[in-house]
């Protein structure tokens, strides 16, 4: 891009999107004498995507593409069911329930950023993105705890139980020494901690599908939820690619994704040919059936017309069961439901309301279009800071180190002609924005890899997570916690752990621990600049 058609379009979209905002809130990219790329790169997201608000509440704008498109009031009305807390009976945000990992989305996205580490597990508290993950210790695969959902539920609305009692979940955290001692050659030291997180048998609701002692306990947070719409518009092809490069370079990549030359039958989502892009985990390909998508039914539980079944357990009948059988439960359904009062026996009525899979939608379709522009239309902040020495600086150590192999500086955008596996949305819908033929520069290659970890994700795969934007972390989320469990208090930490024995990245912390502190921090201005 010529730098006048840069400067011009930056100036016009400052001007008309952001005029509301202190000027000492804005970045300017008007200095002449900036390297072409600098220009480019302050564009995180892309002239369609990107805001240059960087006050507190940088991850929460519009992109310009969703105001160009009309779009703005749908954005501010899907804004509204990320932020407001879900109730039982108030609409429009109603549908609470029976079973509900969190009341309100904002909470574990705090900011609309990186959930914070917390010292305990409870729903209630602002901030905790914690997601438990349950599993079977002793199977190589392992396989999730079929008695609990993926994201089991700690909390219920009368007369039902939760999942997991929350206060049979304790978390506990332990100082790691590593190999060199926490501390650089020329002595400056850090510090390392990570999660062990216990659940007592008692504080499982329902029978367990293995025994006890073969299951094993995980933390995971959520991430940011600024920029996913761009990430669905890079081609598919571009993302096959770039998988090809790793493969041919050498990288160790998970089988279940990627077969030696070719994608392998888990790489794709949902019966289209949308490769899995989301997630730490890789779980979802399109944004349209993605975690967001998702989050709004199976967090609180909320049904719509194609989501029109509870989110219960991954065997549904195990729960259902469990409830239909517990006299509490019988004692009071039909003073909450006595719409359900159809054959009089109180444990069939529970059953049959647990596993109806054609349920009232409770949330509107154009409510529902309205969260889908608003997830789709959330615009990245732009760098900050590039035209710094030191920035630059990092910026080429960042490169050299080799920290770019994984987290891959940009990526085009294609035409965008997203799916949808519900098929709520076509290819051709125009109720959605779009982000057609952009550079953007999340900083990630969307490819799992392995830091092996003490305590690590399960099964050890874990995505590349994007870089933009989290040095806005402590203002807009209030914290600058980083990695799959927070267990990063800060960017030196998240590296560190990078060095673990048998990392991928292990090559690339040894580089690092040969820079002087000066470089050293260079690094962390940098990422936090992006």
């Amino acid at each position: 891009m010529k730098k006048t058609l840069f400067y011009a379009a930056a100036a016009l979209f400052v001007a008309a999107t952001l005029s509301s905002c202190k000027d000492d809130e804005q970045i300017s990219p008007s200095n002449d004498d900036q390297p072409d790329w600098l220009s480019e790169e302050t564009l995180a997201g892309g002239e369609l995507g990107t805001t240059f608000n960087q006050s507190a509440s940088a991850f929460e704008d519009p992109t310009p593409a969703t105001e160009r498109a009309g779009m703005g009031n749908a954005f501010k009305y899907g804004e509204f069911f990320f932020e407001h807390t879900i109730t039982q009976n108030s609409e429009p945000f109603d549908g609470l329930g029976p079973l509900y990992v969190r009341s309100s989305c904002e909470s574990c996205h705090p900011g609309y950023g990186h959930g914070r580490r917390m010292e305990r597990y409870n729903a209630s508290d602002w901030g905790n993105g914690y997601l438990l993950v349950v599993f079977d210790k002793t199977d190589p695969a392992e396989p999730y705890e079929k008695s609990v959902a993926g994201m089991p539920q700690t909390r219920a609305v009368a007369p039902f139980k939760p999942s997991i009692d929350e206060d049979g979940i304790t978390i506990m955290w332990n100082d790691y020494v590593d190999e060199w001692g926490n501390k650089f050659d020329d002595g400056e030291s850090y510090s390392l901690i990570y999660p062990e997180v216990n659940i007592t048998e008692q504080a499982f609701y329902a029978p367990l599908a293995v025994p006890y002692s073969h299951l094993g306990f995980r933390l995971e947070t959520t991430i940011g939820i600024y920029g996913t719409g761009l990430l669905d518009a890079i081609p598919d092809d571009s993302l096959k690619a770039q998988y090809q490069r790793e493969a041919d370079a050498g990288a160790d990549l998970n089988p279940n994704i990627w077969a030696g030359s070719d994608w392998a039958a888990g790489a794709y989502y949902g019966g289209t040919s949308h490769p899995r892009r989301y997630t730490y985990a890789l779980s979802r390909g399109p944004l349209q059936d993605a975690p967001g998508s998702n989050a709004i039914w199976n967090i609180p539980n909320v049904t719509r017309s194609n989501k029109r079944s509870h989110y219960l357990s991954l065997d549904k009948t195990i729960y259902a069961n469990a409830a239909a059988a517990d006299p509490d439960v019988q004692a009071s359904f039909y003073s909450y439901f006595p719409e359900w009062n159809k054959t009089g026996d109180a444990s069939v009525d529970i059953y049959n309301y647990l596993m109806c899979d054609t349920l009232p939608a409770e949330m509107s379709d154009q409510e529902y279009i309205n969260f889908m522009v608003w997830h789709r239309g959330l615009a990245v902040p732009a760098a900050r800071n590039l035209a710094d020495a030191d920035v630059q600086r990092g910026r080429q150590l960042f490169r050299e180190l080799g920290c770019a192999s994984c987290h891959r500086p940009s990526w085009t955008t294609g035409p965008d002609e997203f799916t949808d596996p519900t098929g709520f949305f076509s290819v051709a819908d125009s109720r959605l924005p779009r982000y057609p033929y952009q550079k953007i520069w999340p900083y990630s290659d969307l490819v799992q890899h392995r830091l092996r970890m003490v305590n690590d994700i399960r099964t050890g795969w874990c995505r590349t997570t994007p870089l933009w934007g989290r040095g806005l972390s402590p203002i807009c989320s209030g914290h600058a916690d980083r990695l799959h469990d927070a267990r990063a208090r800060n960017v030196i930490e998240a590296i560190m752990w990078h060095g673990c024995p048998g990392s991928d990245a292990r090559w690339t912390v040894e580089n690092f621990r040969k820079l002087s502190k000066s470089d050293r921090d260079a690094v962390v201005k940098f990422i936090n600049a992006i």
